[in-house]
């Protein structure tokens, strides 16, 4: 991780590089006295990914500071002050600081703050890494699964909300959507469910066929709404669409298990995560039906 520091203090920017340092948490690659020259062209060409600033500086303060660069700077921002004011500490947080230390500087405070925001750098590297090999593995070809969504209620805005909005199986849903809306959502087995569906379908010539084609596209999308739920969980636990998902549409202790491997910096395969298909689309029939 590269690390900026600004504070008008040099102890205390030397006493975060030694801890820096001693804890291999970083390699500090500027170090500033003053906020006056920070803007994103000096972040981007050091590459830094968490800025360490000090709240109350001559001149420009740590907030100013920050409320100019934080739209375009990706990184985390860590703000020190001897101020304790709940008032400045909400502005700071309001302005885009992610996390607030106390001064005088405890050092295990400052490894355990660092320790954090470098995994929450990893994770959110490694999920962004996840969800662009997953949307490589959508098919562009103009298919029956790849055509416009139906603007019917609900459903595309979930399917978005779960990752899959142009997923292999994405129309497929709303196809299925559309028939259990059609037939007041009655329950079938799956397999009549799917045959039902490619039934309606203009061109169908062989329905068993295509029902089953129509399985394997709905297992690969539910199992990339798995990976993108758990990896939102991985990154953030508290962020609202997991809480509200992972119950809903998935087994949940299958999920966190997920979790764990993403946390490994690694990707479980289908055949390791269990799709209970009927759950998922009967939970989505009762979302765009409320």
């Amino acid at each position: 991780m590269k690390i900026m520091l600004i504070d008008d203090d040099e102890a205390i920017r030397m006493m975060l590089q030694d801890i820096i340092e001693d804890y291999n948490l970083g390699e500090v690659a500027v170090s500033l006295d003053s906020a006056a020259t920070l803007n994103n062209g000096l972040l981007a060409l050091h590459h830094i990914d968490i800025l360490i600033i000090d709240m109350l500086m001559p001149g420009i303060d740590g907030i100013e500071a920050v409320t100019k660069i934080k739209k375009g700077f990706a990184g985390k921002v860590i703000m020190l002050s001897q101020v304790e004011s709940k008032d400045l500490v909400g502005k700071a947080y309001g302005e885009g600081v992610d996390y607030y230390i106390t001064k005088p500087l405890n050092r295990n405070e400052i490894v355990s703050v660092l320790k954090n925001v470098s995994e929450h750098l990893r994770l959110e590297a490694f999920a962004q890494n996840l969800q662009h090999s997953l949307a490589n593995l959508t098919p562009q070809a103009n298919t029956a699964s790849s055509a416009a969504p139906k603007p019917a209620a609900k459903g595309p805005a979930i399917l978005q909300e779960l990752g899959i909005a142009t997923a292999p199986g994405a129309q497929d849903l709303l196809d299925i959507l559309d028939w259990l809306n059609q037939h007041r959502g009655q329950g079938p087995s799956l397999k009549m469910l799917f045959t039902s569906v490619v039934g309606m379908r203009p061109d169908t010539a062989d329905a068993a066929r295509e029902a089953k084609a129509m399985e394997q596209r709905l297992r690969r999308t539910i199992y990339q709404a798995h990976i993108h739920i758990a990896t939102l969980g991985a990154v953030d636990y508290t962020d609202p669409r997991f809480e509200q998902y992972a119950p809903l549409y998935f087994d949940y202790a299958n999920i966190r298990n997920t979790m764990r491997q993403i946390e490994d910096d690694q990707k479980p395969r289908l055949s390791q995560v269990h799709i209970n298909m009927k759950k998922f689309i009967f939970a989505l029939h009762d979302a765009v039906t409320r």
